[in-house]
């Protein structure tokens, strides 16, 4: 939203006041040789800063005649490139303004308008970043170059020793200052709307959804192994478990079939006993589960 806001104020700003800059100096000649004495001269000039097409007329104090004066310097390439870039800004900020707010469904769809406006918004800082440092430098030069001290001694009766030249009005600079501060205000301003615009991309989204390994991500790591080993150990637990409830069922087991053996073969021996006699009667001897049988008879006299 900030960026929404000021990117547009500060863009007018910049190449405003820039782009309408109009400068006046001037100078005073007086001759010895002339009875004319006092002349003032005004110098104009203004955006884009071609120095070498301002000129002005100046008295030669030998004769009654004028000299044209050119000034020296070009500087309306850094001028006109921090004011076509602050054009431009301008006009995207402003195209942008209206897609955030009347086609947001558009510009979230397939992540293009993020991605454009992500792409845009670096090439711009770059551009503000260049435009402002360059215009910066010309902006001293241009000081330079229309200093009055510089402009008299371009006047061939100023290097002469009998007349007499003085700087009556210096250019005004605060407009132009405030140009370039607005220039680095851009700067900053469009430097740091480069990460809200990663944000919106899917790039930032991927990251969070898949982050990077960091001390988190070792110390959920260190968790899992630890998890793990815990598993592990308790699956040898059961394991082990398992292992004494077979060898403890083998074991029953083992002792039940020996019992049932012992059974059988006690089943399978046969128990004999002495008979039981008795006077003039058939024992009979029975087994356990088994058919009776008939005792042999004995028969004892009797004395």
């Amino acid at each position: 939203m900030c960026m929404v806001i000021f990117a547009p104020i500060f863009a007018i700003c910049a190449f405003a006041t820039c782009g309408g800059y109009h400068g006046n100096l001037q100078v005073k000649v007086d001759c010895a040789a002339r009875r004319q004495n006092n002349i003032s001269i005004n110098v104009d000039f203004g955006y884009p800063f071609r120095l070498q097409q301002v000129h002005f007329k100046a008295p030669l104090c030998e004769a009654k005649r004028e000299e044209v004066v050119f000034l020296d310097g070009d500087f309306s390439s850094a001028a006109q490139f921090f004011v076509t870039v602050g054009v431009f800004s301008f006009l995207y900020s402003l195209l942008a303004t209206i897609v955030y707010i009347f086609y947001q469904n558009k510009y979230l769809k397939n992540n293009r308008g993020p991605l454009v406006d992500f792409v845009v918004t670096g090439i711009f800082s770059l551009m503000w970043l260049v435009s402002s440092c360059c215009w910066a430098k010309s902006l001293t030069d241009i000081k330079t170059a229309t200093n009055p001290t510089e402009v008299l001694l371009l006047i061939s009766a100023c290097r002469a020793q009998e007349n007499r030249c003085a700087a009556v009005q210096e250019p005004l600079w605060s407009r132009l200052n405030t140009s370039a501060a607005f220039g680095f205000v851009n700067v900053i301003l469009w430097s740091g709307n480069i990460w809200f615009a990663f944000k919106e991309t899917g790039w930032y989204k991927t990251g969070q959804r898949y982050p990077t390994r960091s001390a988190s991500g070792k110390r959920s790591r260190e968790m899992r192994e630890r998890l793990y080993s815990e598993s592990s150990f308790d699956q040898q637990d059961d394991d082990l478990g398992l292992f004494r409830q077979d060898s403890f069922t083998q074991s029953k087991g083992d002792s039940i079939k020996h019992v049932q053996r012992q059974a059988s073969i006690n089943q399978s021996q046969v128990s004999f006993s002495l008979p039981d006699t008795y006077l003039g009667k058939t024992v009979v001897y029975e087994r356990e589960n088994s058919i009776a049988s008939q005792a042999p008879m004995i028969f004892i006299n009797e004395m």
